[in-house]
């Protein structure tokens, strides 16, 4: 088990250390060329999010499905994995951690606008389909399909139950004296009460969790960034010069290489944001009544809630509270720096991070399902889905009392083995992608004069 545990550690650091970065992040550049900059359109994107409108009784509505992507997208990556990379990368991560996200709204946009435009329609009516789909009747590559599913199958079971289970019963755990295996219990049989309800089911109690987690963490970083408002604008700075200079630039603790920075940030907001990985794509097909552009600009927002708001206040609060008080950070371990900013709170600053890594690790842990769910489905069908379900579940329990090291390596390297195939069908079907034409307004075309002399002359010589 060790040598298999070293051989995918080995394998996981060669992909996401230099080429799965250059092909996401070349992938992110050449949509967002293509596209025209399609991350301007973010505000037309919300303004449909927010429209709850379900044309379809057996399907998800809009808001219901982005509210689904982003339970399994906010989680502890952006809390841990965000403490991770400033004490890593230096305040630049930050940097290349929101510009990856935000060039990777083209990418999710150009996903989720193929599986919204070949979803498929179930026997009950409801509406399915993802990456998967696309590469089987579009691509007719049957083997890319199965090995793309395969691969969302284990990532589900890995990072999506074992590793979040592990990660909610160690924040509870810390905070009160606990049982992991009754938090194994009780998480478990919490997500199973949920799964056994199908997509709806999940749908509407992401809905409910999302905004509410998400409130609870922002008021408590927002607070926190009141209280270092002074020292913001040279935390902003520190960003900006550290994305681009290999010196120190907060009281000596966060020099580092531009290089490290760059890679560490881009590596965490990749993650995080799951653009290009084939992940989202299943929630934009479930999705009934919304065009295969609407459908994409309303999940591109994702990816802007998830890196742009979530981890770019995540990273000020704690970068503020650095130059603020930098010997306060210089000791605290890699993924403690979020819990050290939060130590500025009036009372209770620690129980409430961890109460806020408890739900965002339940809500990935149902997000996560969904995809899974949508992946056996196509693999082994509807009993296939079943089976994955109770799987699923147990998955939810062990990965609550068992060391997930392992666990943690096939993850990544399931998430990189659903990116190569997907993006790969990104590329050969990137002809089809694009934006509505503007529609003619029916202006009249302005003539010069000179074009106005010539067509007189004709009339002129005619008579």
């Amino acid at each position: 088990m060790a040598l298999v545990n070293e051989l995918v550690k080995t394998l996981c650091g060669f992909l996401w250390n230099f080429p799965m970065l250059v092909l996401l992040l070349g992938t992110h550049l050449y949509f967002t060329c293509k596209l025209g900059l399609i991350q301007k359109k973010v505000p037309a994107g919300i303004r449909m999010s927010f429209s709850k409108k379900n044309r379809g009784g057996s399907s998800v509505s809009a808001y219901e499905a982005l509210s689904t992507a982003l339970a399994a997208t906010i989680g502890t990556g952006n809390i841990i994995g965000i403490s991770t990379a400033i004490a890593l990368g230096g305040p630049g991560a930050l940097f290349w951690c929101l510009a990856s996200g935000f060039l990777g709204m083209a990418t999710c946009y150009a996903e989720c606008f193929l599986s919204a435009k070949y979803r498929m329609r179930a026997a009950d009516g409801s509406c399915h389909g993802g990456p998967m789909y696309v590469m089987e009747r579009v691509l007719h590559k049957k083997a890319l399909a199965v090995i793309f599913s395969f691969f969302a199958v284990l990532a589900a079971l890995c990072v999506g139950s074992g590793v979040q289970a592990h990660s909610l019963t160690a924040a509870l755990t810390g905070q009160i004296p606990v049982s992991p295996h009754l938090v194994g219990m009780a998480a478990a049989l919490l997500a199973g009460s949920v799964l056994v309800g199908g997509a709806k089911k999940t749908a509407r109690v992401c809905t409910c969790l999302v905004p509410v987690m998400s409130l609870i963490y922002l008021s408590g970083c927002l607070y926190v960034l009141c209280q270092n408002a002074a020292w913001l604008p040279q935390a902003i700075s520190a960003v900006v010069r550290a994305a681009f200079s290999s010196r120190a630039v907060i009281g000596g603790f966060a020099g580092t290489a531009v290089m490290t920075g760059l890679r560490v940030g881009t590596a965490k907001g990749l993650f995080t944001n799951e653009a290009g990985m084939g992940s989202m794509p299943m929630t934009a097909a479930a999705v009934e009544g919304t065009s295969p552009h609407d459908q994409g600009l309303i999940s591109m927002t994702g990816i802007f809630w998830d890196t742009l708001v979530m981890c770019a206040i995540t990273g000020l609060t704690i970068l503020s509270g650095m130059v603020r008080n930098p010997d306060l950070y210089r000791g605290a371990a890699e993924d403690r720096l979020c819990f050290v900013a939060f130590g500025g709170l009036p009372f209770a600053g620690e129980q409430l991070l961890s109460a806020c890594l408890v739900l965002f690790s339940f809500a990935t842990i149902i997000g996560w399902s969904f995809y899974g769910e949508c992946a056996a489905r196509y693999l082994w069908g509807e009993k296939g889905a079943k089976r994955f379900e109770i799987a699923y579940i147990v998955f939810v329990y062990l990965g609550s009392v068992l060391s997930l090291e392992l666990v943690w390596n096939l993850s990544d390297l399931a998430n990189a083995c659903m990116a190569l195939p997907n993006l790969l069908c990104l590329w050969l079907l990137r002809r089809q992608i694009g934006t509505p034409r503007k529609k003619r307004t029916g202006k009249k075309k302005k003539i010069s004069f000179f074009h106005r002399f010539q067509k007189k002359k004709r009339i002129y010589l005619s008579l």
